[in-house]
């Protein structure tokens, strides 16, 4: 299942995508036609979006009240069996009920693959305004602590979707040491008053220089690209596949160079392939760790008063 890149380790991704919706059992449906689909194209681990199995709070589904815990439970405990039964890792987007009147976590569930939750990582920065009331905080609590594990002895992260707009997790899941990120999205199920405002306020003249037209479809594909080159990462960005989706998942290199993508408003699995000990381009690697440190400039500093005096030609 995992073979080698010279000495280093390959890890073989699946990053899914389908249309998520509100239907508990048709989100499981997929999820699981989806990892049978992954272990068939030698996958080690299958990557699902956020809010994938739950249905996402404020898009897919109005809110929580009266929501079937139960069969949400019920479905997750089969995608955990069927990870067991495929020897299938699995990073899978969801809701996690809190005791009352706390509000769920949005999380991703870290399945092994002897079928085992390890670990849950709870969407750190939930998007909305301080007061509570607004986007992800009016449904869901944000979490407080990173997830890194490791996958055929490649060490692994997570985030969720808003979180994309904070390097400093990004910082500090490089810190850990993490070589591959699982960041899910749910940048889709876009109704079209919304998809015209965020066109309109990016700004209609500008739609052709933006590919994408949305803030999702600009900064979220940019972002990661960014991530990726900046912190020598491979990241791995399933979206949901809901019409409207801002962008279909991708897969990019840890040098920054997108290696597959979907295609947008189709269920999918996408095949990626990371190798550890691959000759990549990093021009950071020498500077990186000292940046990382506190050391912010390159080289050795020089006292000259030529340097010093910044008000003279």
């Amino acid at each position: 299942m995992a073979g080698l890149y010279a000495d280093g380790v390959e890890l073989t991704v699946a990053t899914c995508q389908f249309p998520v919706g509100a239907d508990i059992g048709r989100n499981a449906r997929y999820v699981m036609d989806q990892m049978r689909s992954a272990r068939a194209g030698r996958a080690d681990v299958a990557h699902f979006p956020e809010a994938c199995l739950s249905g996402y709070a404020g898009s897919d589904l109005g809110s929580f009240a009266g929501y079937d815990w139960a069969a949400l439970k019920g479905q997750t405990e089969r995608i955990v069996e069927l990870a067991g039964e495929l020897g299938l890792w699995v990073v899978l987007g969801s809701a996690h009920p809190l005791s009352a009147p706390h509000k769920p976590h949005n999380s991703l569930y870290i399945i092994s693959a002897a079928g085992a939750v390890i670990d849950r990582y709870d969407k750190r920065f939930c998007s909305g305004g301080p007061g509570g009331g607004t986007g992800d905080l009016a449904h869901y609590s944000p979490g407080d602590h990173f997830s890194v594990f490791e996958i055929c002895g490649v060490r692994c992260g997570t985030l969720i979707c808003y979180d994309y707009r904070f390097p400093e997790l990004y910082r500090a899941y490089k810190s850990a040491g993490v070589q591959v990120m699982f960041h899910s999205f749910h940048a889709a199920h876009v109704d079209g008053e919304h998809l015209a405002e965020m066109r309109a306020a990016v700004g209609l003249q500008w739609q052709k220089l933006n590919p994408g037209g949305t803030y999702p479809g600009i900064t979220m594909p940019a972002t990661m690209t960014a991530a990726a080159a900046g912190n020598y990462m491979w990241v791995s960005c399933p979206n949901s596949s809901a019409r409207y989706s801002c962008w279909p998942s991708f897969f990019v290199r840890a040098d920054g160079v997108t290696t597959g993508r979907l295609r947008r408003h189709r269920a999918g699995v996408l095949i990626s392939r990371v190798g550890t000990d691959e000759d990549l381009y990093d021009s950071t690697v020498a500077w990186r760790e000292r940046a990382m440190a506190g050391q912010l400039h390159s080289g050795e500093l020089v006292r000259d008063p030529r340097s010093e005096v910044r008000t003279e030609l």
